[in-house]
């Protein structure tokens, strides 16, 4: 009997060698090997959480065949060179035709990762050794503490992170900060929850959802200034210089910034491909009143959109708030 679900083949997608050298990759993902930890909250349960996002591609057909047989995301509808993909009926990514758009560069603002949430761990576990037999290419695997992460890279190069939260009750914070770190993934551990002698994941279960979004930004004061000044998001990761982590009802994080490769950048490119926009889904509409009136304060456009409005984020990056829980 032939078992290709295990560690060492996981870390061959990988590329590497150990469960160190792969961490290596998550590093790069997460930007360096802080140690802090969590809180209360529950990344879909918040006043404010991530709804869905849209990517602007080259190759529509080859990137919805990925997001369905690597992510396991059913395609919902596609019409007008759009490709809308989700879970149980709820949208989550929206891909959209830009045949003609050159490639966005990593030392431009746009998106880090998209990060995918799974309702439990035993979930990460089948999805591992989904990849394993399937072959979808990784590029790091880490404990953050608060949460077990896999990542990768769409085939355009947009950046994806899978992970299993561990429960609120297990982060730990100190004055408002909460411990995140990037340690070593217990891999076998995860194993251990499914079995590895077959592709057991089905597509994504049904509780999959955005559970935050990374983005490179120019300036983290500036972003700051829109995350959490102008939309209210509460930052959890005290002041860094190079990254910010903001957050609603106490989750870890529902958003990420970061300047690693883009610091100075300018506006996007919106004939270049990436991220076209992205939801916060806010529970009431009360709230997206008083988001609207802070950033109209703030001299910001706000435009109307169904069941809810889009502003710009200083790099033209599109954040829509939606009124209603998904």
């Amino acid at each position: 009997m032939s078992i290709v679900a295990t560690r060492r083949a996981l870390l061959g997608l990988a590329g590497a060698a150990s469960l160190s050298a792969a961490m290596a990759g998550a590093v790069r993902a997460e930007g360096g090997s802080s140690t802090a930890s969590a809180g209360p909250g529950f990344a879909n349960g918040t006043p404010v959480s991530i709804g869905a996002a849209a990517l602007r591609v080259l190759r529509r057909d080859t990137m919805t065949a990925f997001y369905r047989d690597a992510i396991g995301l059913s395609l919902l509808a596609e019409a007008d060179g759009r490709s809308v993909l989700g879970v149980d009926g709820i949208p989550l990514l929206t891909l959209i035709d830009a045949p003609d758009a050159s490639f966005e560069p990593p030392t431009q603002a746009g998106l880090f990762h998209i990060a995918f949430l799974m309702p439990e761990r035993r979930d990460l576990a089948q999805w591992l050794v989904h990849a394993a037999y399937t072959r979808v290419p990784l590029s790091g695997f880490a404990d953050h503490n608060v949460s077990e992460a896999v990542y990768l890279d769409d085939p355009e190069g947009n950046g994806l992170e899978i992970y299993a939260d561990r429960p609120a009750d297990r982060w730990e914070w100190k004055d408002g900060v909460v411990t995140m770190g990037t340690h070593q993934l217990d891999m076998d551990a995860i194993l251990d929850l499914t079995t590895t002698e077959r592709d057991t994941y089905r597509g994504a279960p049904a509780g999959l959802r955005i559970g935050h979004i990374h983005l490179r930004v120019g300036d983290i004061p500036a972003g700051r200034g829109f995350y959490e000044r102008a939309l209210g998001l509460a930052s959890t990761r005290g002041d860094r210089r190079d990254a910010a982590f903001l957050s609603s009802g106490g989750y870890h994080h529902h958003v990420a910034l970061n300047v690693w490769n883009s610091a100075g950048a300018g506006r996007r490119d919106p004939r270049s491909t990436g991220l076209d926009w992205f939801s916060l889904r806010v529970r009431e509409a009360a709230i997206v009143e008083a988001q609207s009136a802070r950033l109209a304060a703030g001299g910001l456009a706000v435009t109307p959109v169904e069941n809810g409005v889009e502003a710009l984020d200083p790099w033209g990056t599109r954040v829509r708030l939606l009124s209603g829980a998904a």
